[in-house]
This record gives C-alpha cells, sequence and structure tokens, in this order.
C-alpha cells in the first residue's frame, strides 16, 4: 500500500507540474496614473520583434507619461545612449550587458528579453545548402559584431565546424545591402535578422535552409533583443520605468496572441509591406526567453572569443534584473 500511495502522489505531482507549466503568465492590472505630468526619453530600434513600441505612447499617455522618442539603427547606438544617460529606457542586444560590464560600468539594466525565433540560414536560390556540410567554401554574408553573427559563429563553435569553412563577406549598411548583394549573386548565403531575411524569400530570391538553424546554441541561444534602461533611470524613475514596462508587456501579449495583428503593427512599426511582414510574424514569437544565466553564458563566451577583453560573466549577470517585469507578469 505504501508504494501504491507513493505512485498515486507521483502522478498528483506530475499533473501539478504539468499543470504549472501551461498556466501562461498574465500581465496584471494597469498602475494607476502618475500624479503629474512626467516625461521618459525612450529609445526606438525599428525590428519586427520590437512593434509592441509601437502602441506604447498611447498606452503611456493614458498614465500621464509623455514619451521623448529617439531612434536609432542598431542596438549598438542605443546602448552607447542609454549609458550615457541621454535616454531612460531603450531595446539593445541580449550580449550588450557583456560589453557594458567589460568597459567597467554599471549604468544599464537589463528588464527583459523581448522575443525569439529560429535562425535558419538564407540561401541563394539555385544554390543548395541542405546540411551543415554544405556551407564548404561558400560565399555567406555577415555582420561581424552583430547578435545574429555571434549566434551563427557561436553555433559553429559548438558542433565542431571550422570558422574558415565558409568564406565570409563583411557586408556593411544594414539588412538592405544584404538583400540586393543577394539579388545580384554576390552571395551563396546570408546570416541576417528579421525582416530582411523574409524579404529576399519572399521576393523569390532565396529559401530558408531549415536544417541549419543557429538560435539554439547553448552560449547565445534563441533571444532577439532585450528591453533596458539606464543605471540612473533606475535610480531616479523607477515608477516610470516600471510604466514603460507594464505598457510594453500588455502591448506584447495582445500581439503575441495574434498574429495578423502583430504584422500589421511590424508593417506599421518598420514601414515595410505586409506580405513581408506577414511572413516574417510567423517566425517571430513574441515574449522574452532571456535570464540571468544566459546573460551569463553569453558574457562568458563573449570573453572566449575575445569579443570582450576581460571574464565578466558574474558581472554581466548582475546587470539582468527581471524583478520587475516578474512582478507585472503574475
Amino acid at each position: 500500500p505504501m508504494e501504491k500511495k507513493m505512485k498515486s502522489l507521483r502522478t498528483l505531482l506530475t499533473i501539478a507540474l504539468s499543470l504549472t507549466a501551461t498556466v501562461a503568465l498574465a500581465v496584471g492590472p494597469s498602475p494607476a496614473p502618475m500624479k503629474q505630468k512626467e516625461v521618459l526619453s525612450v529609445g526606438f530600434v525599428k525590428v519586427g520583434h520590437l512593434a509592441p513600441m509601437l502602441m506604447l505612447e498611447e498606452e503611456l499617455k493614458k498614465l500621464n507619461i509623455e514619451v521623448k522618442r529617439a531612434e536609432f539603427v542598431r542596438y549598438a547606438d542605443a546602448r552607447t545612449a542609454l549609458l550615457s544617460g541621454s535616454v531612460d529606457v531603450s531595446a539593445v542586444g541580449p550580449g550588450d550587458l557583456a560589453i557594458v560590464a567589460a568597459q567597467g560600468s554599471k549604468n544599464l539594466i537589463g528588464l527583459t528579453g523581448v522575443g525569439s525565433s529560429n535562425k535558419f540560414l538564407v540561401v541563394r536560390k539555385g544554390v543548395k545548402i541542405d546540411e551543415w556540410g554544405d556551407i564548404n567554401g561558400k560565399k555567406i554574408a555577415i555582420a561581424p559584431g552583430s547578435a545574429v553573427w555571434f549566434q551563427w559563429a557561436m553555433t559553429l563553435i559548438e558542433k565542431n565546424i571550422p570558422y574558415t569553412s565558409f568564406s565570409p563577406v563583411n557586408v556593411q549598411g544594414g539588412g538592405t545591402a544584404f538583400v540586393q548583394a543577394m539579388k545580384r549573386g554576390d552571395i551563396d548565403a546570408m546570416v541576417l535578422w528579421e525582416p530582411f531575411e523574409s524579404q529576399a524569400v519572399a521576393e523569390g530570391d532565396a529559401y530558408f535552409a531549415t536544417k541549419l538553424d543557429y538560435s539554439q546554441s547553448r552560449s547565445v541561444g534563441a533571444e532577439l533583443g532585450m528591453l533596458a534602461a539606464s543605471g540612473e533611470a533606475m535610480a531616479t524613475k523607477k515608477e516610470l520605468v516600471r510604466r514603460f514596462l507594464w505598457a510594453y508587456l500588455k502591448v506584447e501579449e495582445q500581439l503575441a496572441k495574434n498574429n495578423d495583428q502583430f504584422a500589421d503593427a511590424y508593417a506599421k512599426y518598420t514601414g515595410l509591406p505586409l506580405s513581408v511582414t506577414k511572413e516574417s510574424a510567423k517566425i517571430i514569437k513574441l515574449g522574452g526567453v532571456l535570464n540571468k544565466e544566459q546573460v551569463g553564458r553569453l558574457a562568458e563566451a563573449a570573453f572566449k572569443q575575445g569579443i570582450v577583453q576581460k571574464d565578466v560573466t558574474k558581472e554581466a549577470a548582475e546587470l539582468y534584473d527581471d524583478s520587475m517585469a516578474k512582478e507585472i507578469k503574475k
């Protein structure tokens, strides 16, 4: 009978655990508006997984917060602006905490991830890349130092594929330059980000090599971005940061439930045609997957690969504080 009891207990436990795993965390009720009008400067980076930014100002207006916008083309520029305190909050790359920590700064606090996606190598039509071995000798366009390049490089290392097996082509000037290089036939494949991947595929110039997924490396993971605040804003405008985060997560929750709405917001936010964002929205899963451990692994890999000059595994992880996001999502 004891054994039977244990067995039924185990069964109950399994059921209980599976139930807790399926309960989605929902964004809690709206915080109260600020007593007087306040201003928050927000960095905008026009990429699809940050589409919730589109509706942010409207939500914050209801909370008596006016948004002062600053637009950046790259995460790196947003990081610099946060460090100097010229913006209060912005999205940056998940690997940026390692860079900040290596500079000896604590003026950037990671708040939460924003989304994840598979990352497939994008291959020119007519070029055959089905397996990892097929990249041998191929001309592959990369943006050195970018978050996706880091995902790619670390995946190769973890799979024991020499980085020298393909011939890297450094493309300058953002996603459009990659798409054009693909159109001209200058490259065989590209390591890039959305929506440009889907654009090349939608325009019939390329296809996704679905067996070459580089989003799952242990050291980098699948996170696409991270919301962050300056240390200064966390100290002096914490209630504004909290409301910014609440508004962002509320819109994110809404868009994550509705792919058409996501594609629509994505198109409006980035200025891209719906035909491209509809495809892209199928690939991106909104909602952060980043945690402290992953930040640490990223920092460790960045050091081992010489991207940062000292081991800041512990310091980088300490700059990631998702306690506020967890309070909002009960």
